[in-house]
């Protein structure tokens, strides 16, 4: 079940990433629907990670994702530049969501060896 888990943190930061990619380049009214379709899909994936995962490491990596994606997504595709703070920003990012990831982890043993 974990591992489906992750699959999920997976889709949702990935459909996150189409739908903002979706606002950066509707130009007609028609083209918000396939983005408010991809809105609902994502929340989807949202919901059924936070479901099986803690809430607060979800959430960490789906908004680092999101902005890591969004900062790259503008340099690949939109013809902006990366300076230096933010790549120190986006490496502070990560560096949380690795640490809250390895928190998890300790919690969830000490949790198990517990008896919690």
């Amino acid at each position: 079940m974990m591992q489906k888990a992750w699959l999920y943190v997976a889709a949702t930061s990935f459909f996150e990433l189409v739908w903002i990619f979706g606002f950066n380049t509707a130009s007609e009214w028609w083209h918000w629907i396939p983005i408010v379709a991809f809105i609902f899909v994502d929340f989807h994936f949202l919901t059924k990670a936070c479901a099986a995962l803690p809430t607060g490491t979800v959430y960490a990596i789906f908004a680092a994702v999101g902005t890591i994606g969004t900062a790259l997504m503008d340099v690949l595709f939109f013809g902006q530049t990366l300076s230096g703070g933010k790549l120190f920003f986006i490496a502070v990012l990560v560096a949380g969501v690795i640490g809250l990831k390895l928190a998890d982890g300790r919690d969830e043993k000490t949790q198990t060896e517990g008896g919690n």
